[in-house]
C-alpha cells in the first residue's frame, strides 16, 4: 500500500473547514491528522470531510480545547487513545489501516511561557506528558507504527529561527529536546522528515505576534512526522507546506507530509 499521509495543528476545526477542504482538494493526502480541534466530536464538520471523500475517522474532542482527529480516504479502525499526565485532554487518537501499520496522532501540552516546573504548572505537565509517552513506548514496543503530530518541541538547532536566543524559550530549551528525545528512542522512532532533508532550517509555525511572519521567518519546527525503524525506510517526499500560514484567517502551523510504501 502507498499512501499520503499529512499533519495539521488547524486551531480550530470549525473555524477552519474551509482551510481543510481547500487542503484536501488541492493535495488530496490519503491520511490527515488534525490538532487543536477545539471542538467535541458531534460538532466537528465530519460530513463535509465525508462529503469530499474522507469517510473514515476517528477522533478525541472536547470544547474549545485540544482535541485531534484522523481523517482518511483509506479504511482505517480505532486503535485507542491515551490521556497522558492524567490531564483529562483530548490529546491523543490512534487508528489501523487495514495493511496494519498504525498511526499515532499525539498534540503534546505547550507548556506555557516559563521553562521552570516549580512556578510553572504546565511546563510541568508537559514534561510530565512526555515522560509517561516514553514509558508507554518503552512497554508496547511499536512496530509498524507512525507517530505524527504537534509535538510542541522544535528539537534541532535548525529547527528554530535563532538557536542561541530560544534556549530559554519554552518549546527548545534542553530539557524539552531530551525529553523528546527519549520519547524518540523509546519507540525505535525515526524522523522521516529530516531522514528526507537533513539539512537547512525547516519550520512549521509561525507566531501570530509578528506583523510580517512570511519576512520575519521567525518560525518553529513543531509539528513531526515519525515512523519505527522497522517501516522508516518506507517513508519518503517529505515536505511542510508554508504557502498554507499564508492562506485567508489560517493556523499558525502549517502542514506536514509524508508519503508511505508499505
Amino acid at each position: 500500500m502507498s499512501f499520503t499521509l499529512a499533519t495539521w495543528n488547524i486551531n480550530s476545526v470549525r473555524l477552519r473547514a474551509d482551510l481543510v477542504l481547500r487542503l484536501l482538494a488541492e493535495q488530496g493526502p490519503d491520511v490527515l491528522c488534525l490538532q487543536e480541534c477545539k471542538s467535541p466530536v458531534d460538532k466537528m464538520p465530519l460530513d463535509a470531510f465525508a462529503a469530499a471523500g474522507y469517510g473514515h475517522c476517528v477522533a478525541r474532542g472536547q470544547k474549545g480545547y485540544n482535541g485531534v482527529a484522523i481523517l482518511s480516504r483509506l479504511p482505517l479502525t480505532e486503535a485507542g487513545a491515551e490521556d497522558f499526565a492524567s490531564l483529562g485532554h483530548a490529546r491523543h487518537v490512534a487508528a489501523r489501516l487495514e495493511n496494519g501499520a498504525v498511526i499515532h496522532n499525539f498534540y503534546v501540552p505547550a507548556g506555557g511561557d516559563v521553562p521552570d516546573r516549580t512556578v510553572n504548572e504546565k511546563f510541568g505537565q508537559k514534561l510530565d506528558y512526555l515522560a509517561q509517552m516514553r514509558d508507554w513506548f518503552v512497554q508496547s514496543a511499536p512496530e509498524r507504527s507512525i507517530l505524527v503530530g504537534d509535538l510542541n518541541i522544535a528539537p534541532r538547532e535548525d529547527d528554530v529561527w535563532d538557536h542561541k536566543k530560544l534556549l530559554k524559550i519554552v518549546s527548545h530549551t534542553p530539557q524539552e529536546v531530551a525529553a523528546l528525545g527519549e520519547v524518540q528512542e523509546a519507540g525505535r522512532f525515526v524522523d522521516i522528515t529530516r531522514q528526507d532533508i537533513p539539512q537547512g532550517p525547516l519550520f512549521s509555525w509561525w507566531s501570530y505576534r509578528a506583523r510580517d511572519w512570511d519576512a520575519a521567518d521567525k518560525g518553529r519546527r513543531l509539528d513531526h512526522i515519525w515512523a519505527t525503524a522497522d517501516i522508516a525506510q518506507a517513508g519518503h517526499s517529505s515536505k511542510i507546506l508554508r504557502d498554507v500560514r499564508g492562506w485567508d484567517q489560517p493556523s499558525d502551523h502549517a502542514p506536514v507530509f509524508a508519503a508511505f510504501d508499505l
